[in-house]
């Protein structure tokens, strides 16, 4: 039996690729995308790369035209989610939200960073962590209140923290990380969303590279949530005219015992078992390191190790397609888990070879 689902805001960068992966999936049954501003307009008139693989229309947001859904994906702005959230939930309609706004567990967290005013605090415990290599009970804890009747809320984790987390996660859950964590990670444009700006518009991000948020950045606190790091990360992320792709390079200081005793081997060697069964992340050999350009289109991550010279600093680096690791592929990833499938249904294409 097919999963029927909906995309608000389906014309954005993230709900395109939402669309483009479920038009495709074997299971969920894409029925439903939303824009205000386009309502009436064919998906194929402003993208016509999907020409034959859809024939829907956008329609204007509200709840009348999801409520035949099982499933819901919002690809909104953030502070945007919580207007719609709750009447979702309340109708019966499992969501997974591609928004920052039920990710931090703490409510005065969010409201500091991103200056709002939370409406629905009441939810952030209900709400799953969105990111299946790290979080797994949480989505399994979803999957059964879904199948219990009811609906889930999972908040699915941000680009950036994805890229950054999934770099830094084995080295910090095995306590060889000592001190502050430093993370310098680049983005392409279309991270900023589809509404371009000074920053973001092709004469400005051409041929440039900008460091942006520095200091200030709201996927800090996400980042220091993931990693139970509170207090202990400097990100700093900067813009490069790429399409899609982001590269985290994250330096971890190693504690003084760990710094004396690890070699490499041993550390490549807990990566490598700490992602075993996590088909979509791959621990490249030692002396390799990632490139935006081998995992984009994809919902992979690669990661590449190595140690400073003096041995007391482990570089990870992380690359993933910011479009779909880093959201749209990511949130059918948690549905595909909610909704009791194989994690990788119709998220099984490789990486564009060129």
């Amino acid at each position: 039996m097919s999963i029927k689902a909906g995309i608000v805001g389906a014309a954005g960068f993230a709900g395109i690729e939402l669309v483009r992966i479920l038009t495709e999936h074997p299971t969920f049954e894409l029925n439903v995308v939303t824009s205000d501003s386009l309502a009436g307009t064919p998906v194929t008139d402003l993208y016509p790369a999907l020409l034959g693989h859809t024939d829907l229309a956008f329609e204007p947001h509200g709840l009348d035209a999801l409520a035949e859904c099982d499933a819901v994906f919002l690809a909104v702005p953030h502070t945007a989610a919580m207007s719609q959230v709750p009447a979702l939930l309340e109708a019966g309609i499992s969501v997974f939200d591609l928004s920052a706004d039920y990710r931090l567990k703490d409510a005065d967290v969010y409201e500091r960073w991103y200056a709002t005013r939370h409406t629905s605090p009441g939810l952030l415990e209900k709400a799953a962590f969105g990111l299946p290599e790290l979080f797994a009970s949480d989505l399994v804890r979803a999957a059964g209140e879904r199948k219990a009747g009811h609906p889930a809320l999972v908040a699915c984790a941000g680009c950036y923290p994805t890229a950054t987390s999934l770099a830094a996660a084995p080295a910090v859950r095995a306590r060889l990380v000592s001190g502050t964590v430093i993370v310098d990670a680049v983005s392409g444009v279309t991270g900023a969303g589809k509404k371009a700006t000074e920053r973001t518009h092709f004469c400005f991000a051409n041929e440039s590279v900008e460091a942006y948020g520095v200091g200030t950045h709201r996927h800090t606190p996400e980042i220091e949530q993931i990693l139970g790091l509170p207090g202990r990360i400097v990100f700093t992320p900067h813009l490069a005219p790429l399409n899609r792709g982001i590269l985290s390079t994250v330096y971890l200081p190693l504690d003084a015992e760990h710094a004396k005793g690890s070699s490499i081997e041993d550390i490549h060697a807990l990566y490598e078992g700490f992602y075993a069964d996590d088909g979509f992340v791959q621990v490249l050999p030692i002396g390799s390191m990632p490139k935006t350009g081998s995992v984009a289109g994809s919902n992979s991550c690669h990661i590449g190790l190595a140690l400073s010279q003096a041995g007391d600093m482990l570089i990870a680096v992380s690359a993933i397609d910011n479009l779909c690791k880093g959201a749209a592929g990511q949130a059918v990833q948690c549905a595909n888990i909610v909704f009791g499938l194989p994690e990788a249904t119709g998220l099984s294409a490789s990486a564009l070879p060129v």
